[in-house]
């Protein structure tokens, strides 16, 4: 066989192979980006947990999924640096937000750069009770506990 004996070109064939490389090269992107718009999704969702309790006066509630304790009324020595009493008074009806009724996230970012404590947990910014002004917080990766950013 020589080169003047090819078989001709499938052009329908050719046609085909272009649109499946399209189409998983569109199929990379489309999960990359998915991935990366939903790469906080736990420590959101869990800050969304947080604020429903909040939100239905669930202090109790909301200070054990801030501690990532369901059971800390049977060992509260363990939190005294931050206990139940100092959380109502930050998140209650006279905190300084008074009664949060809604919110929203706004943005969320990597806990690296100048936060001590480099990348182990996601600062999320929110907005309560439809403030201009935003507040932060500090959700662990490891545990999901909540707290102020370092």
């Amino acid at each position: 066989m020589s080169l003047l004996d090819a078989q001709p070109v499938d052009e329908l064939r050719e046609k085909r192979r272009r649109i499946k490389i399209g189409l998983a090269i569109f199929a990379v992107l489309l999960l990359g980006l998915l991935w990366w718009d939903m790469r906080f999704w736990p420590e959101e969702h869990t800050v969304n947990k947080f604020f429903a309790a909040i939100e239905s006066q669930n202090f109790e509630q909301a200070y054990s999924i801030w501690m990532a304790d369901p059971n800390w009324k049977q060992h509260p020595q363990k939190y005294e640096r931050y206990g139940y009493n100092d959380f109502y008074r930050d998140w209650g009806p006279g905190g300084e937000y008074g009664e949060i009724h809604s919110h929203k996230i706004e943005h969320s970012s990597n806990g690296s750069g100048n936060i001590v404590g480099g990348g182990s947990g996601v600062v999320i910014e929110i907005q309560i009770n439809g403030r201009p002004v935003t507040m932060n917080l500090w959700v662990e990766k490891k545990d999901k506990s909540i707290s102020y950013p370092p």
